[in-house]
Order: C-alpha cells, then sequence, then structure tokens
C-alpha cells in the first residue's frame, strides 16, 4: 500500500491573531460595501468561522466589529502622511497622496461610506476615529513644514487642504476615478501650494514658511 501523506495538523490561533483574523475579514467586506449593508453572519462567513465565535471575539457585536475595524483602517491612513522628513517638500508631499490615494482605491465603496457618513453604526465614537485621521495629517504636514507652534491662519489653512484632499477623493470615486490618480495626486500638490500662498498675503508666519521653503519645491 502507498503510504498517504500525514494530515497537517490544525493550528489553534493565538487571541491576537483570532481577532486580527476577523478584522481583515471585517475590512475586507467594508471596502466595498457600506456598513449597514454587512452582517455578522457576513464576517462569520469571510473569515470561515461561526457566527458564535464572532461574538466571542467581539460581544458588542456589530457595533464593536465596525469600530475596530475602523480604528484599524485609521491607523492605515495616518501612516499615509507618515513620510520622512528629508529631501524637498513638495516631493514628500506626493508620495503621501500616492499612498493616501491607492488606501481610497482599494476601499472605494467603504472609504465613501466611511467620510460621508449617515451609517447606521455611526455614533459620536466613529466620528471621533475619522476626525483623529484628520487631525493626525494635519499634524504631519506642519511637521513637513518644520513649524512648532502653528498659528489659527496657518493651521486653518493646512486643515481646509485636508478637507478637500477628502472631497476631491469621494468625487474621484464618483466619477469613475478620473482624472489619473498621479494627475489627481499632482493637482493636489499644486492646490497645497496655491492655498498657502494666498495665506502668505494674509498671515506673516505663513509667508515666512513659504519663504523658507528651499527652490527644489518651487
Amino acid at each position: 500500500m502507498t503510504p498517504q501523506a500525514p494530515t497537517p495538523a490544525y493550528r489553534r490561533l493565538s487571541v491576537e491573531e483570532r481577532r486580527a483574523q476577523l478584522l481583515d475579514a471585517a475590512l475586507s467586506l467594508f471596502a466595498h460595501r457600506a456598513p449597514e449593508e454587512v452582517s455578522l453572519d457576513d464576517v462569520a462567513e469571510a473569515a470561515g468561522v461561526s457566527r458564535p465565535l464572532v461574538y466571542r471575539y467581539f460581544p458588542g457585536g456589530k457595533q464593536q466589529l465596525y469600530e475596530a475595524a475602523l480604528r484599524s483602517a485609521a491607523e492605515e491612513l495616518r501612516h499615509c502622511f507618515d513620510e520622512p522628513r528629508e529631501g524637498p517638500l513638495l516631493p514628500r508631499l506626493a508620495r503621501a497622496l500616492d499612498r493616501y490615494l491607492a488606501f481610497v482605491d482599494q476601499h472605494d465603496a467603504g472609504f465613501t461610506a466611511l467620510l460621508q457618513g449617515g451609517s447606521v453604526v455611526e455614533t459620536s465614537r466613529t466620528t471621533a476615529i475619522v476626525d483623529g485621521v484628520r487631525r493626525a495629517a494635519a499634524e504631519h504636514i506642519l511637521s513637513h513644514l518644520r513649524v512648532e507652534d502653528p498659528g489659527p491662519r496657518l493651521r486653518m489653512t493646512v486643515r481646509m487642504w485636508i478637507t478637500a484632499v477628502e472631497a476631491a477623493s469621494l468625487i474621484w470615486l464618483d466619477e469613475d476615478k478620473q482624472p489619473p490618480a498621479e494627475e489627481l495626486r499632482d493637482w493636489l500638490v499644486e492646490q497645497f501650494v496655491a492655498v498657502l500662498g494666498v495665506t502668505a498675503g494674509r498671515d506673516a508666519q505663513t509667508a515666512a514658511v513659504l519663504a523658507a521653503l528651499p527652490p527644489a519645491d518651487g
């Protein structure tokens, strides 16, 4: 008789591994469907586990799972703007936007649901998670500008630009991802320079920031 190959031993996942598996499954679903359209049964099926197991790790049900998945996505978005403070500013900003737009592209409907709100699972906590991403992005950009104590006009300018990036991303998805991501990125970088220039006409701190940019940034 031909000996049979041994059956691979079942490996029990650790608590951290199982939780990560469930979050990955949830994120994949939320990336392509609005949160209210995703059920715990959908998550269980995507992860290849039972519904009771999902409840074991997320006893708060869908709300707890959604918030955990949202925090995981928010952490990934925060890293989009985490660029080394080396070299000219605008290429750094372009690389950060490349990562941001790649995230938008990959998560599509989930990104739209996340930023547009109105979901049945939206709460003050989920709103705070999204707002935290915006504030973190603003802090990263101000750090790239080498500003330790930004005044209200400069801080407002940066936060307004981040809002414009979000709005452009949503419109980009609605327009079947046109223009191409690279063109959209360059346009957003040019807008950043433009809004800084407008603010510089009214704010000495912003004017000093622009004057300090190296020639490579134009």
